[in-house]
């Protein structure tokens, strides 16, 4: 049987000694065959920071390349590929191995993700997102009394496994755009796997909180003592699996990942739980390929400066509703008042009428194109001028009593709207290098910790790494009650919507990069990221301060704002306008890198989120 997926090959990146020559970097610059790199393990005084919750972050000024990762030790890795003459996907790839072993319960290689690249003259949009499995259909997460499952027992377990992409997407922006070997950039990950890393603040306390984990063997031994506690901060913590299969994949690409004994373990793991067994098989994952699509990109004005944004489209929600709450903002009353503060209630009775308005098209219309046509045929539609104008109209002084999905180019959609439902999980990776590439990837196995499924190939060795529960972003319910689907329902093959953000931001007129951001937060991703441009496009904020900012947001019901951030008389302004008002943590884990001027040289400004471990490295 003919196998239908085409595998990269896998080989060195071409040369570029001429072109360090040129620009006067040769010194600076390393070819791929060069041995002379080995990856340095930190120092402990490097380790994760000794708090979470939230713990000040200075901001950063690099001079010629920069890494933001959620994580001092993915951070690093990805600085160290730089120096050592990689490309920004280059550093990504190790940086996202790195956060499969310390932050495994936001990412990993049995995840997926969206990358947003530019290399000084295009934006390529790689698509990694899971996939449903073959077998899987619109019945998947409904019960035997025709009701949606509760959500946890949705995720839990095999069912809501779907096929990973990262690794398959990695190896194809790396084959367009890698500069060091394929092996060489999971140096890092496999040399802390078994060395060991120091189990961070955050790592413990959402292990101390987390219960179906346990009920995982393979992951229980690895995370938990015997007495059932997990291991304390600083406890060095080794992960002799995923070191072995990250070798493999090194060695022979994600082939050794989508088949052989990898994909024959995984498949196992879903198949053959003993209380939630999924539909994925060995062909699901022997099929599956990364997508490139086009970006989705929109104009924005800013202290008088025209501006590109671009995004991710479809599957991905993010900059569709980004660009509209901007945009309608921008129309709203209020609206056009900078962000460079503490929002006061009239600037966030605007925002919180104009993301009722995108969340509702979001509901109706986004979902995966290659099974959903865009409206009008296109997905800027829902960004057009004259759309933004007619939908900004709706929003008043009050809350208005329903926010309804739009017409736009005047087509009405046969879909019924997807119920609220809930989204988790994520990590966000922002990286400029020297040769002008620049990238913003947000990556997920949705969840905190997934499906809670741990795969090991090898029961002797301790560790593996965690499986995503990425099927949960469908739509439980694949119709309403009139009989109309959803756009967002579970098909075979299909991939679920995603509110994942990656986000890069240029000057309209030169072409120049200006800015690359994004964040965790499942739906509050659109929040967040909103937030850090408004801030810094609108607001003249750094990244640093942007991201310090209070977070707030509503997903179409209740105003969100996070706890303790806002005066009481901006609570009760905004109730006063017919708002619900549920003051809660939001905590996002934005990272954002933009360009800036320091002593009157070009810099990088860093920013990584103080809510969690974050940093930003780089010379």
């Amino acid at each position: 049987m003919t196998r239908p997926t085409t595998w990269l090959r896998w080989r060195a990146a071409p040369a570029f000694s001429a072109f360090c020559l040129a620009a006067g970097l040769l010194a600076a610059c390393s070819t791929p065959s060069d041995p002379g790199w080995r990856y340095q393990p930190p120092a402990a005084s490097q380790q994760p920071e000794s708090a979470s919750g939230w713990t000040p972050k200075p901001g950063w000024t690099m001079h010629r390349e920069a890494v933001a990762a959620a994580n001092p030790l993915a951070a690093d890795a990805g600085a160290q590929v730089l120096r050592a003459g990689g490309s920004a996907v280059d550093a990504a790839i190790a940086v996202q191995m790195v956060l499969t072993l310390v932050e495994p319960q936001s990412s990993g290689i049995g995840g997926g993700a969206f990358l947003l690249h530019h290399d000084g003259q295009r934006v390529q949009a790689y698509d990694g997102r899971e996939t449903a499995p073959t077998a899987a259909d619109g019945k998947l997460f409904m019960g035997t009394d025709g009701q949606p499952l509760p959500f946890m027992e949705a995720v839990v377990g095999g069912r809501s496994v779907g096929t990973p992409g990262a690794v398959a997407m990695l190896a194809l922006a790396h084959r367009q755009h890698g500069k060091l070997t394929w092996a060489k950039l999971f140096e890092p990950a496999i040399t802390l796997a078994e060395q060991g890393f120091a189990v961070s603040p955050r790592l413990h306390s959402l292990l101390q909180s987390e219960t179906a984990l346990k009920a995982d063997p393979v992951a229980a031994a690895y995370f938990y003592r015997a007495d059932g506690q997990p291991h304390p901060m600083g406890h060095v913590l080794k992960n002799p699996e995923l070191a072995a299969v990250l070798r493999e994949i090194a060695a022979q690409g994600p082939r050794a990942l989508h088949e052989g004994p990898v994909a024959n373990a995984i498949v196992a793991k879903v198949r053959q739980h003993p209380t939630n067994p999924g539909p994925l098989s060995a062909n699901d994952l022997r099929r599956y390929q990364p997508k490139e699509r086009e970006a989705l990109c929109f104009d924005h004005q800013a202290l008088q400066r025209a501006l590109r944004i671009c995004g991710f489209p479809p599957p991905s929600s993010g900059a569709v509703a980004i660009g509209q709450i901007m945009g309608l903002l921008a129309r709203a009353p209020q609206g056009a008042v900078p962000l460079s503060g503490e929002p006061g209630p009239d600037w966030l009775h605007s925002y919180m009428e104009a993301s009722r308005l995108a969340f509702a098209d979001r509901a109706l219309y986004l979902a995966d194109p290659d099974f959903v046509t865009a409206p009008a045929g296109r997905w800027s539609s829902l960004l057009d001028a004259r759309y933004l104008d007619e939908r900004a109209r709706l929003i008043g002084p009050q809350r208005a009593p329903q926010a309804l999905p739009g017409q736009p180019g005047g087509v009405v959609s046969a879909h019924a709207p997807m119920p609220e439902q809930r989204e988790y999980g994520t990590s966000h990776i922002s990286i400029v290098d020297r040769f002008g590439n620049a990238l913003a990837m947000t990556t997920t196995i949705e969840a905190g910790f997934g499906s809670r499924l741990m795969v090991t190939t090898d029961p002797s060795r301790q560790g593996g790494f965690l499986l995503n529960n990425q099927l949960t972003d469908f739509s439980f319910t694949p119709a309403d009650m009139q009989g109309r689907p959803v756009a967002n329902r579970v098909e075979p093959g299909k991939r679920p919507r995603s509110s994942m953000s990656p986000t890069l931001v240029f000057d309209k007129a030169s072409g120049q990069l200006l800015m690359s951001a994004g964040s965790p937060g499942g739906a509050l991703i659109i929040h967040f990221t909103a937030k850090t441009l408004l801030g810094t496009l609108g607001g003249g904020l750094t990244p640093q301060a942007a991201i310090d900012l209070p977070n707030f947001g509503t997903l179409g019901g209740p105003v969100m704002l996070e706890a303790s951030r806002f005066p009481a008389t901006t609570v009760q302004a905004l109730q006063q306008r017919g708002h619900t008002v549920s003051e809660t943590p939001m905590p996002s884990g934005l990272q954002a890198i933009q360009r800036g001027v320091k002593d009157g040289q070009p810099v990088w400004l860093g920013g990584a989120d103080p809510r969690r471990e974050g940093v930003v490295a780089g010379d």
